[in-house]
């Protein structure tokens, strides 16, 4: 499956982003053929992390959620971590541009804590989804159902459990940002 021609946003919270879970669908996507734009709150480069503590890889940030907007892409990467997934619930900016993407119905692949972001996008309400376990209630009082499967693929949402998970989501990354436009993906559908 090729994503020649696709330009794909990996979103990326300094010093809380869990390493595998942005290192490995990014590689995913570039191997298909795809274009990575790295996005995060200001320029320069950011470190992600192993395990929430442990120190991880130094990767450029190539735009900021300011200079970004979904129309600039064919799907979006939220990694997970818990520091990085919350950090990123709590900036207004990265909320607005997760949500556009459901908006335009493009694909969003999300796994581990990232659906901390989607909750806070307010865009589960009648989707399927997997997460670290530890949200389960959290995705269900937003309205969504959670299934304990290593990929969850819901209208374009793609999301997995855990970096155990990631070539089972990042395999399906790649078909659903191969396949385009989400259906059923816009927020209240």
């Amino acid at each position: 499956m090729t994503l020649q021609g696709k330009s794909v946003a990996v979103l990326i919270a300094p010093r809380g982003t869990e390493e595998p879970e942005f290192s490995k669908p990014k590689q995913a996507i570039e191997e298909a053929g795809g274009k990575v734009t790295v996005v995060s709150f200001e320029a320069g480069v950011a470190r992600t992390v192993n395990s929430d503590l442990d120190e991880g890889g130094s990767y450029t940030i190539d735009k900021t959620f300011a200079e970004v907007k979904a129309d600039d892409f064919d799907g979006l990467v939220v990694p997970g971590g818990t520091v990085g997934a919350d950090k990123l619930r709590g900036s207004a900016d990265a909320i607005d541009f997760i949500r556009a993407f459901f908006d335009q119905k493009k694909p969003v692949a999300a796994i581990c804590h990232a659906p901390w972001t989607l909750i806070e996008a307010d865009v589960l309400e009648g989707r399927s989804l997997t997460s670290y376990p530890t949200l389960k209630v959290d995705i269900e009082n937003a309205g969504g159902k959670w299934i304990n499967e290593e990929v969850v693929v819901d209208n374009g949402l793609i999301t997995s459990r855990d970096p155990n998970d990631l070539p089972a989501f990042c395999a399906k990354l790649v078909e659903e940002v191969a396949a385009g436009v989400g259906a059923g993906l816009a927020a209240g559908n």
